[in-house]
């Protein structure tokens, strides 16, 4: 029995150092779309011309952060939009990582940035009609910032700027959308 519990101590001691035995990475979960998936009307633009959705955040949801993670930022990009320019739909800041989710289309509790328009608020999907699909990457950023560190009203660009050597970690959504 001894040699047993021996043998395997010496294996997992063996697996650390070989960086077998790692942690989970970070992960990111929508119940809104699988990555790859299509974005439900529930996220698109109300708009007649978007496809009449109901211009929803999605609900996200993150585990197996990075140590020392005490913030998280969400984006949504379009990069296929503003005919390769790209698209801001949501910033979103200023999340206590420990919350470990946001619900659809809640806004409580978080920082809203600008999006394309220059609204502070989740802006849904709304690709021309007949468009290939669009690819909109749902992005979680790690950091080590306090959740009430930064301003609001920061644009996508300004976040980033913003969250320079403050990054600890990301992880994407795809998901897709045309009519």
């Amino acid at each position: 029995m001894k040699k047993t519990t021996r043998s395997l101590a010496g294996a997992l001691a063996l697996l650390a150092i070989n960086g077998v035995a790692q942690a989970a990475p970070l992960s990111i979960h929508s119940t809104a779309f699988k990555d790859g998936g299509t974005l439900p009307l529930a996220q698109i633009g109300p708009d007649a011309s978007c496809g009449k959705g109901h211009g929803l955040s999605p609900q996200v949801s993150w585990k197996n952060l990075p140590q020392g993670t005490r913030s998280v930022a969400l984006l949504m990009f379009d990069p296929d939009g503003a005919k390769g320019l790209g698209v801001s739909h949501w910033v979103a800041y200023n999340i206590d990582a420990r919350r470990g989710e946001i619900a659809e289309g809640v806004s409580e509790g978080i920082t809203l940035g600008k999006n394309v328009r220059g609204d502070t608020a989740y802006r849904g999907p709304c690709p021309p009609a007949g468009d290939n699909p669009h690819h909109y990457a749902l992005t979680l950023i790690a950091t080590d910032l306090a959740p009430d560190a930064l301003p609001p009203g920061l644009d996508r660009e300004g976040l980033l700027k913003a969250l320079q050597s403050h990054a600890l970690g990301g992880q994407s959504l795809i998901g897709l959308y045309g009519h």
